[in-house]
């Protein structure tokens, strides 16, 4: 298969943390042909997507005692070539949000690519829709109490009826801008108007978990199904449990609940187009759907032996197979 990940540039991802080389990797392993390149170098010309393409050579990271270790350098890049992209077998969207203009645009682009001969991971339709944030309202039996609004006195009034409460901007990544909020919080006033850009912006305020001290779990999901987790502890300075906020990682299982919701998200995942996903899950409840660049895999391989990228990429190669 010649598949292609469109990516940040290459330079800045870490090769022992990030999911996208972990899926490059697996699949060069399994013998396919790895592409890369970027959102900006995306165009539509007669009704067809096309991208600058670089063919991409990885070494393979290697784990001692317990710890990712990269080759320096790690990759090879071949020579730039305009290319349809309804050449490649599949396309993995793999941007790291902000879901911005370039993102959007981005995936307007990729809806010219006619997926009856290349399959687009996730469904550029798919994440338009889902708002990491927002996606998991629809679940409303498995998440926390949550509101969304922009409104002040609205807010408020959660907090003060709910006691503590987490702020969340809609648009953000990695844990950025989330605040434990209160209402009697003397900067309660300053914290929202600055959160919502004074009543410009909603945010997503939900009750707090006493549970997430216990970590924050992600799963990953494909096509619907559980395939592997990781647990994410704060750093004991912010309770936050992201990583990109110093939250450390642990071992752990999918409890009955956890796979309950799983069952709950997977036929609407599935309608979507979303095959490869993260959901985080505080105290058995859902509290995000990660769509856009989930991220997990090289934590969760080097905690548990497993190959979650082999998983994927074998999907991938079983779903073309019976398209055919």
């Amino acid at each position: 298969m010649k598949l292609v990940f469109i990516i940040d540039p290459i330079h800045q991802l870490d090769p022992c943390h990030d999911t996208s080389v972990a899926l490059m990797e697996a699949a060069q392993t399994l013998g396919h042909e790895i592409w890369i390149t970027q959102a900006n170098w995306l165009s539509v010309s007669e009704g067809k997507a096309w991208a600058v393409l670089q063919q991409v050579e990885l070494v393979s990271i290697q784990l001692v005692e317990r710890s990712w270790v990269a080759a320096n350098p790690w990759y090879k890049l071949r020579e730039q070539s305009l290319t349809a992209l309804e050449t490649m077998d599949a396309v993995f969207m793999r941007t790291d949000p902000p879901v911005n203009d370039s993102y959007l645009f981005a995936t307007y682009i990729l809806d010219y690519v006619d997926q009856n001969k290349t399959l687009v991971i996730n469904n550029p339709r798919g994440i338009r829709g889902a708002n990491e944030k927002m996606y998991a309202l629809q679940f409303t039996e498995v998440i926390p109490e949550t509101i969304v609004s922009a409104d002040k006195q609205f807010i408020r009034h959660f907090a003060e009826t709910k006691g503590a409460t987490v702020l969340k901007p809609l648009g953000n990544k990695a844990g950025e801008g989330i605040l434990f909020l209160q209402a009697s919080d003397r900067n309660f006033n300053s914290i929202v108007e600055l959160s919502t850009h004074r009543g410009r912006l909603p945010v997503m305020v939900q009750t707090y978990l006493p549970e997430a001290k216990e970590g924050d779990k992600r799963i990953i999901l494909l096509n619907g199904e559980p395939i592997g987790a990781l647990n994410r502890l704060s750093s004991g300075n912010d309770f936050r449990n992201n990583m990109a906020a110093g939250g450390t990682v642990a071992e752990t299982e999918i409890t009955t609940r956890e796979h309950e919701i799983c069952v709950r998200l997977a036929d609407q995942l599935r309608q979507d187009g979303l095959i490869f996903v993260g959901i985080d899950v505080i105290g058995g409840y859902l509290t995000e759907v990660n769509v856009t660049s989930p991220t997990g895999i090289r934590e969760i391989d080097r905690l548990n032996g497993s190959r979650l990228g082999h998983q994927v990429i074998q999907w991938v190669e079983h779903t073309l197979k019976a398209k055919k």
